[in-house]
């Protein structure tokens, strides 16, 4: 180590660290969220309507259950495909990422929550 050498010098040669882009991540974060709330959607609807819960029974023991959870499946890898290929080369902001993500989980939750459902139901 050369002592005569000026600090702001040593740290020029140092490389910086690249930063590793975080989207494929916080694709994968959102998407699960938005599959959450999707699924809600699904099962709200497939218990108000006996024609989409006659367009989601793809398995009759099961009843729409098995629709609802096949196309809520189906669209959470869509939407985390999608996003993974926008954002593959990006750094977001994975906090906005990460709340919003909890917020569709919520909704998701509150939607197949069968009180909630019901009194949906109702309207």
């Amino acid at each position: 180590m050369n002592h005569s050498e000026p600090q702001s010098e040593k740290q020029a040669a140092t490389p910086v660290a690249q930063q590793i882009p975080n989207g494929p991540a916080g694709a994968a974060i959102l998407s699960a969220g938005a599959g959450c709330t999707f699924m809600g959607i699904l099962y709200v609807l497939a218990g108000a309507s006996k024609p989409i819960a006659k367009l989601l029974t793809f398995y009759l023991p099961t009843g729409p259950l098995s629709g609802v959870s096949s196309v809520a499946i189906l669209f959470w890898l869509v939407t985390w495909f999608i996003l993974a290929k926008r954002w593959r080369t990006k750094t977001i902001a994975i906090g906005k990422v990460n709340a919003t993500a909890f917020l569709l989980l919520g909704l998701g939750v509150l939607l197949t929550f069968p009180p909630f459902a019901e009194l949906l139901h109702r309207i």
